[in-house]
């Protein structure tokens, strides 16, 4: 078993983002903006965002914190992403999730513009992806496709496993893995005979939100195991995937925290080069 290392891939990732940043800045004169809007006070969000901040500015970019109290109004959010979506300066807007419970969630993302949505989240750019011809794509996908090309195996012709089927892994996570020419079954909490499945997996990717919820006895023996989950328990932070057990008989595994975790936001810079037109 081999553990494969998000740290250590996502420093090398950002070295190259570094560098390219540089190159945009001597030709456009300018450093690329992203900007990241957070309501309310939950305080793994905020973690969150200044892990955001911090990254953009170890890279070269300008970044953009607008904080707002948890009884934000609609209306009040809906002008500042207007005003950013006019904002030259701003290439990427982010909102972090998720927003007090008053907040129509989805209306607030559709109002990103879609040159501008660095997460991906958008109706075009999950339709352009659909399509196989994507601009931007959802970061923690994009961030489990690299971490998969890091172990040097080859995901064309792999039967690909994901447990999971939110807009934000589990759909663009298929579609990412169809453009590499995987076989790809989607998995979730209706799906019948589960363990049958994700024992055929070559690559099984859990993103359920369950910690610890895949067992040993789910797992193909040399299976490629990418763990997405990220929960806090009475232990600290778990995954979704029972490390202890299932690296026994995986050829890779990512660990939690220090996997897919790192990538993220790695891949949430690499969005926002692309959406600034590098």
């Amino acid at each position: 078993m081999k553990i494969i290392d998000g740290k250590a891939i996502s420093e090398k990732v950002r070295n190259e983002i570094k560098e390219q940043t540089q190159v945009y800045i001597n030709k456009h004169g300018r450093k690329p903006g992203l900007a990241v809007i957070i309501a309310g006070d939950n305080p793994a969000s905020k973690t969150y965002v200044a892990n955001k901040i911090k990254a953009c500015k170890e890279v070269g970019f300008n970044s953009y914190c607008i904080e707002f109290p948890k009884n934000v109004s609609e209306d009040t959010l809906t002008k500042k992403i207007i005003e950013l979506n006019n904002n030259e300066d701003i290439d990427g807007i982010l909102v972090q999730l998720p927003l007090p419970s008053h907040l129509n969630e989805k209306y607030i993302l559709s109002l990103i513009a879609d040159n501008k949505d660095v997460d991906g989240f958008s109706a075009y750019n999950m339709g352009l992806l659909a399509l196989g011809r994507p601009k931007i794509a959802a970061c923690t996908p994009l961030g489990v496709i690299e971490l998969l090309k890091s172990t040097g195996e080859s995901i064309e012709g792999k039967h690909a496993v994901i447990i999971g089927r939110s807009n934000i892994v589990g759909k663009p996570m298929a579609m990412l893995l169809l453009m590499e020419n995987a076989t790809v079954t989607i998995c979730h909490s209706k799906t019948k005979n589960l363990s049958e499945i994700t024992k055929t997996a070559d690559i099984l990717i859990a993103a359920i939100g369950k910690p610890c919820f895949v067992k040993k006895d789910m797992v193909k023996e040399d299976a490629i195991v990418i763990d997405v989950g990220i929960n806090r328990t009475e232990k600290g932070l778990q995954g979704d995937v029972d490390f202890n057990e299932v690296s026994e008989i995986a050829s890779y595994i990512t660990p939690v925290p220090g996997g897919v975790g790192p990538m993220t936001i790695t891949m949430l810079l690499k969005n926002t080069l692309t959406a600034a037109g590098l």
